[in-house]
């Protein structure tokens, strides 16, 4: 019995909690995903996109996002809507996937900011995974939302935390600067706790929106891909996230399961986590 009770909802629902999940046309790849409110008095700001779809240039593509907002959920739902179709419109994008990556995060961003007197002045971490044909995995992020795959139950990090601390020397190179008050996290010019966000007009001086990419075969030896927002690996390694999510046959208990411990163990945030069990 899942100690977390989650109603299905097939997009980003803005309930306080929603699950689903789906599977690959062949049925070789299953998903599922939670999305749980977190206990800040504002309303949910973590959108995902979780979905298989078919035919295009003959592929089946596995398309897997979180967005994690701040200052409102405006910047995560144009992010939903827009990122990943920006990235699949690209004519590099069957040639020269990591190409087409860099361009649709940095036009999404231009969008964003020329839209921001209808998007307002908040902004959104990304973490997106792009499944081609059951066997290439493409993963890009910006910001602290994470994706880690699981090798023989081993958990490899594919995206890359962008905090202030680690970012100091690009944030003051731009002008900003890193606080890093006591009983605080660092925070980019005492406001934002990443170092890259996409939106975030007042802060863009100083930030980046650059995602960093890395790809990965999908073999025998690949179990599973878990996407998550930081409202899930604040509280949790990524080893202990593999061994919750391997232990769950089922992708969506798996996702409950993840979101509940991460809530036990007293996470405050928004917490979004997508589970993609490779093998069937």
């Amino acid at each position: 019995m899942d100690n977390l009770c989650c109603f299905n909802s097939i997009v980003g629902g803005r309930s306080s909690c929603s699950s689903g999940k789906g599977r690959s046309h062949n049925g070789a790849v299953k998903y599922g995903f939670a999305l749980l409110k977190g206990k800040a008095n504002h309303p949910m700001e973590d959108y995902h996109v979780a979905k298989f779809i078919t035919q295009l240039q003959g592929h089946e593509l596995g398309l897997f996002a979180v967005y994690d907002g701040h200052l409102g959920d405006s910047v995560p739902a144009y992010l939903q809507k827009h990122l990943l179709p920006n990235i699949l419109k690209d004519e590099e994008f069957w040639t020269d996937p990591n190409r087409s990556i860099l361009k649709a995060y940095e036009k999404t961003d231009q969008a964003i900011l020329s839209h921001s007197l209808d998007l307002g002045r908040g902004g959104s971490t990304a973490v997106t995974a792009i499944l081609i044909d059951g066997r290439k995995l493409w993963v890009a992020n910006v910001g602290d939302s994470r994706a880690v795959l699981s090798k023989n139950g081993q958990a490899m990090q594919m995206s890359i935390d962008h905090e202030p601390s680690t970012e100091r020397g690009s944030i003051e190179n731009r002008g900003g600067f890193v606080s890093n008050l006591p009983g605080d996290v660092a925070r980019v010019n005492g406001q934002l706790a990443v170092s890259r966000a996409f939106g975030d007009k007042n802060l863009k001086l100083h930030l980046r929106s650059d995602p960093d990419i890395q790809n990965a075969d999908i073999n025998s030896n690949t179990d599973l891909l878990i996407l998550a927002s930081d409202g899930l690996w604040k509280v949790m390694s990524n080893q202990e996230a593999v061994d919750i999510a391997k232990k769950t046959k089922d992708p969506q208990r798996a996702a409950k399961k993840l979101a509940a411990e991460a809530l036990n163990r007293d996470s405050k945030d928004d917490i979004s986590c997508i589970v993609v069990r490779l093998k069937g």
